[in-house]
């Protein structure tokens, strides 16, 4: 379906691919896994025809329908909602609906009726008939609630916007879906959701993840890009995750032989050179010295980054850690974000706040991190508890005005000579040419880093982390999962990270918009029990567009009905009768099937965590094929009424 050849892309000096070369065929689903930086979004960028290699080739077989999410979305009005801003996932239907509403008005003429077929062909064809209730079932797994569905799309905030896009995307029936890290933007539950949604998914997948848990169970195959290569695995992760170590050794090795062996030739050359004598071998030598300078052996970006995240020692403090009563915080003194919170986190509690977005979780950090008061209520920190407190908002807590340097010296201002405090900044990867920039001009990984270099000079005890691994590579996830999990300190976290959620969280907190429980176990048996209860979710009110195609149709029969003559009527009565019956049947049975499309709509709206997306999409599919078998039966058999009751004889009656 795809392939990349020989793909070179070059920025200024840097080269982010080099000589890239694999294939992507029909209905496979590709993991695209690597370091931040590596070049994964350019080559989606080739795909999508926005950016053109410097040198080799792409190309793509036949004329596959191909969905990627754009990276600042835009409604096409000031005006436009978001339900409107979805359904544009399928260019031209809404012109294409209008057109066949006009047309309804007049079908007497020949020509407007053939015009209503053909747009009604392609309609049904571009999958215009259950087009909103994809888009609303999509809409609403990702959060969206159907009050939203009315609300301008410029209301929301840049997340809510990417969503959105999201929705516009999966809505789509694309042949090829392009997911650049698709779950950036959403909470634990929406990555649920994704999940089974995309695993239902019968297209051809590429997917763009540090998220172990979509990677593992979506993709079946993984291109690694890396040191402006791409290997491709013909695995899954976790025998990727194997075969890559391997793999690296292997290269380690080569590289080591092809260093001494350059070396070796080096000092000849060095010691020959001016010599007449050897001055032929020493050129040789040269030669061959230039042949292993172009196809030098270069290791994983990877493991040159590794290790540079830690946490320091937490100081002794008191059994509980953080304490809050009857706390309720608003931000416009009308609607309270927070609630009437009661709950208490003990000292090395690892706990994981979940819940939908918007619902406070953010809001809970900042109190605890002292960075906002309740409105009412208490929220009491533990004896002698330190908190450390990393933002998704980096800006809140790292100036992007003052260097790496102030940055770090503001979390730990006295107490450590100058040379030990340098050889930290190393020991977090940050060099002497790195100490001077701006925090403002630091890449994610590189903030991320600076985050936690701060979060070990000051040595807290309580943990607040809040999106920590957003900017994190698989490798950078593993690394902090496994110092978290060897913490002795105390832990309160957000994460949209299921499988980084699931090994490091003792317990959960959910915020609902009821109020707040607290889970005891980790995050399985959270999900044990919240699945035992089967809490309901409102879901929206599906269209039934292949009825009422139908009922417009209908309406145009009883108006043909009306205007027959009586004596044609008296002459045709047999047939007129059968062909009544056929209407009448396929109707009811339209009617049936439609209730049962609402029914497996509901499910896949609101699924249950034993949903099994494949089957329900089955299930919907089979209904909806149906319906249209019905469709075409009631077409033919109205059409006939219809040339019956005008005067000309129908295809029966021939």
């Amino acid at each position: 379906m795809l392939e990349f050849r020989n793909i070179s892309v070059h920025y200024g000096y840097q080269d982010v691919l080099s000589n890239v070369t694999f294939r992507v065929n029909k209905g496979e689903r590709i993991g695209i896994a690597g370091p931040n930086g590596s070049g994964k979004s350019t080559l989606f960028k080739i795909a999508t025809g926005e950016l053109s290699p410097d040198s080799g080739s792409f190309t793509v077989e036949g004329s596959p329908k191909i969905g990627w999410t754009r990276q600042n979305p835009q409604p096409g009005s000031p005006e436009e909602t978001l339900l409107e801003y979805a359904m544009r996932s399928l260019p031209g239907i809404s012109q294409m609906e209008a057109e066949m509403k006009a047309l309804e008005e007049d079908l007497d003429d020949p020509a407007k009726l053939k015009r209503y077929g053909e747009l009604q062909t392609a309609f049904e064809h571009l999958g215009g008939y259950d087009i909103e209730t994809r888009v609303k079932v999509s809409l609403g797994g990702l959060g969206f609630s159907t009050e939203d569905f009315g609300r301008p799309f410029l209301s929301f905030s840049g997340g809510w916007r990417m969503r959105a896009e999201l929705s516009r995307v999966l809505s789509a029936k694309s042949d090829l879906l392009l997911l650049d890290e698709p779950s950036n933007y959403l909470d634990l539950p929406a990555v649920d959701w994704l999940q089974k949604f995309l695993k239902a998914y019968e297209g051809t997948l590429m997917l763009i993840s540090h998220d172990r848990y979509l990677l593992r169970t979506l993709a079946n195959k993984i291109v690694e890009v890396d040191a402006g290569t791409a290997t491709r695995y013909e695995c899954g992760l976790e025998r990727y995750l194997v075969e890559r170590e391997t793999r690296y050794e292997h290269l380690k090795a080569a590289k080591e032989n092809q260093d001494r062996h350059r070396e070796q030739l080096q000092r000849f050359v060095d010691r020959f050179r001016a010599q007449a004598t050897k001055a032929a071998q020493a050129q040789s030598r040269q030669k061959i010295i230039d042949k292993i300078d172009e196809e030098r052996i270069v290791l994983p970006k990877r493991y040159t980054q590794s290790g540079r995240l830690r946490l320091a020692e937490p100081p002794p403090c008191g059994a509980e850690a953080f304490r809050c009563e009857n706390l309720c915080f608003s931000y416009d003194g009308k609607r309270n974000v927070l609630d009437n919170l009661t709950f208490r986190i003990g000292r090395g509690d690892k706990v994981a706040l979940v819940g939908y977005n918007g619902l406070g979780k953010t809001t809970l950090m900042r109190i605890i991190a002292g960075t906002r008061q309740p409105t009412s209520g208490k929220a009491v920190l533990g004896h002698n508890v330190v908190p450390g407190y990393l933002s998704q908002e980096f800006a809140e807590t790292i100036p992007p005005e003052l260097s790496v340097y102030r940055n770090a010296k503001n979390a730990k201002p006295d107490a450590m000579d100058e040379k030990t405090f340098r050889n930290q900044l190393g020991a977090f990867g940050f060099d002497s040419d790195d100490v001077e920039k701006p925090a403002g001009v630091l890449s994610g990984g590189e903030k991320i880093r600076l985050a936690f270099l701060r979060l070990f000079l000051s040595a807290p005890n309580l943990l607040l982390l809040d999106e920590p691994t957003t900017h994190l590579d698989l490798d950078g996830r593993r690394l902090l999962q496994e110092a978290l999990s060897k913490y002795a300190g105390t832990v309160l976290l957000v994460s949209h990270d299921i499988d980084f959620v699931r090994a490091t969280a003792t317990g959960i907190i959910e915020i609902t918009r009821s109020g707040i429980r607290c889970f005891p176990g980790g995050y399985d048996y959270y999900r044990e029990k919240t699945s035992q209860e089967n809490p309901a979710r409102p879901a929206p009110s599906a269209p039934a567009p292949a009825r009422a195609s139908a009922d417009g149709a209908q309406q145009m029969s009883s108006k043909d009905l009306r205007r027959a003559r009586a004596a044609e009527r008296a002459k045709i009565a047999p047939l007129v009768k059968e062909l009544k019956k056929r209407v009448e049947t396929a109707e009811n049975k339209i009617d049936e099937l439609q209730k049962a499309l609402d029914e497996a709509s509901e499910e896949l709206f609101n699924p249950k965590p034993t949903t099994d997306f494949a089957e329900a999409n089955r299930k919907t599919r089979t209904i909806q094929a149906e319906i249209d078998r019905w469709t075409s039966e009631w077409e033919e058999a109205a059409g006939e009424l219809e040339k019956l009751q005008a005067g000309r004889p129908p295809e029966a009656a021939k």
